[in-house]
């Protein structure tokens, strides 16, 4: 195991690096003083949960629709920043200082994986390729989520000038950060996951390390947010030649606590979001609309939704067995449902439809499900979409949905009303691309999101 004191250094080095304070820049680090020596110290570095693994972000579904919470929760939440994120104001929502945001826990967490990727070419180790496609991954992967909190909605005519990250690509901390496009960084991503792929096993000994499969669906997922469908439909399909296995949620209990275990058949890897105020326990209400879409014959509705005490119906929660728990790692059933989309979208329609049957019989009830049909694409897409939103709430998916759907042209509106108050956020609003947080706007120099 890696020893305590690199540790330390190595997250003390992470906060100085993200703070990326000008007092910090001349001080060199002295990396001798505690270095990965093994293949296992690199491997427990991948495997760590915090900051690797857990705490993606959740500002993105803070924002998005699939909820609401009561004016007595909204007032309890601890930072105002918290309220503003909720009711999508333009700037000012990110708690500040180095804890608790979820700009600090991605490049937390990209530092790690830029720490390895540097230390392994280093010392030339050999048996560590597959250590190598981890952090390449995990790259990826935080980058690709980035992307959806805090710029744009992909689109290839405006790609090149829009503004996207960062790119920290060396885990030295007296490099500037300047932002990048969106297109430089999608590139980044894409070429990650691509160097990862070859790199990586089809199957882990764990749900915590990414496996092959599982970076053939994050690359699909990546091409899908950018709306290259024939790209992402290639991709998802390598991810179900290698596993396509599905629950069958006849098999489950709905009257365990939380019934979908975390080391499910379905889970490529397991990462899970940063967990905000709005979202735990008892806060997130589901709108009766919502809820009531779901066919009584679809253990859905029981299995991931509960009655509260006045009645509200609340969400229980799906892929983890854990209160206020939520993933957002690959999983077949997205898959299934990208699949799905990207055959729609390039009219192959009964293709479409008979690979959403084949996931949806796995979520009614034995005997009751009836195969769903569509005369058109506009027809099997309507309905993908909306099965898409039923099987991934809280998945950290609906945020770049809507930004992905609207940019395409489906004019969603949303609307909140706190305290008798009614916020909304037109479709293709800037806001859309959430305010970097201003701590790191003022020490780094680097533009704001338009607002």
């Amino acid at each position: 195991m890696i020893r305590y004191n690199f540790l330390r250094i190595l997250f003390l080095l992470m906060a100085l690096h993200l703070c990326s304070c000008k007092k910090y820049l001349d001080e060199k680090s002295d990396k001798q003083l505690a270095t990965p020596e093994t293949v296992d110290d690199f491997q427990a570095l991948m495997d760590a949960y915090y900051p690797v693994i857990g705490e993606f972000t959740c500002s993105g579904e803070v924002s998005a629709d699939d909820y609401t919470i009561a004016d007595a929760d909204y007032n309890n939440l601890d930072a105002d920043a918290d309220k503003r994120l909720y009711t999508w104001q333009p700037d000012y929502v990110s708690e500040s200082g180095s804890f608790g945001n979820d700009w600090n826990k991605c490049y937390k967490a990209i530092y790690v994986s830029n720490a390895v990727l540097h230390d392994l070419e280093a010392k030339k180790m050999p048996g560590t390729d597959y250590i190598r496609g981890q952090a390449l991954h995990w790259r990826a992967a935080r980058y690709l989520d980035a992307l959806q909190v805090w710029a744009p909605a992909y689109s290839s005519t405006t790609a090149a000038t829009d503004l996207g990250l960062p790119l920290r690509l060396d885990p030295d901390m007296n490099i500037p950060s300047k932002r990048a496009t969106v297109q430089q960084t999608y590139d980044q991503v894409i070429k990650d996951l691509r160097e990862a792929i070859p790199l990586l096993r089809v199957r882990e000994i764990g749900v915590g390390r990414p496996t092959k499969w599982a970076a053939y669906g994050l690359l699909a997922r990546a091409y899908l947010f950018m709306g290259n469908y024939e790209l992402a439909l290639q991709q998802v399909l390598e991810s179900l030649a290698l596993n396509d296995g599905l629950m069958d949620f006849n098999n489950l209990n709905p009257g365990d606590a939380y019934p979908i275990k975390r080391t499910n058949i379905e889970i490529g890897f397991l990462a899970t979001m940063r967990i905000a105020d709005h979202l735990y326990s008892d806060r997130p209400k589901i709108a009766p609309a919502f809820y009531n879409s779901y066919d009584d014959n679809d253990l859905r509705k029981t299995l991931f939704f509960k009655t509260g005490v006045g009645g509200d119906i609340m969400f229980r929660g799906n892929y983890y067995d854990q209160r206020g728990i939520y993933i957002t790692g690959i999983t077949t059933d997205e898959m299934y449902l990208m699949a799905a989309e990207c055959y729609a979208r390039q009219n192959e329609v009964a293709k479409a439809m008979d690979i959403l049957n084949k996931l949806l019989k796995t979520r009614w009830k034995a005997g009751m499900y009836s195969n769903l049909t569509a005369a058109s694409k506009e027809k099997a897409l309507d309905i993908i979409l909306k099965e898409r939103r039923k099987e991934l709430l809280f998945r950290g998916l609906r945020w770049p949905d809507l930004k992905r759907l609207n940019r395409d042209g489906a004019n969603i509106t949303l609307s909140r009303t706190v305290e008798g108050q009614t916020y909304t956020l037109p479709p293709n609003d800037p806001r859309y691309a959430i305010a970097i947080p201003e701590d790191i706007i003022d020490l780094t120099g680097m533009p704001q999101n338009k607002r």
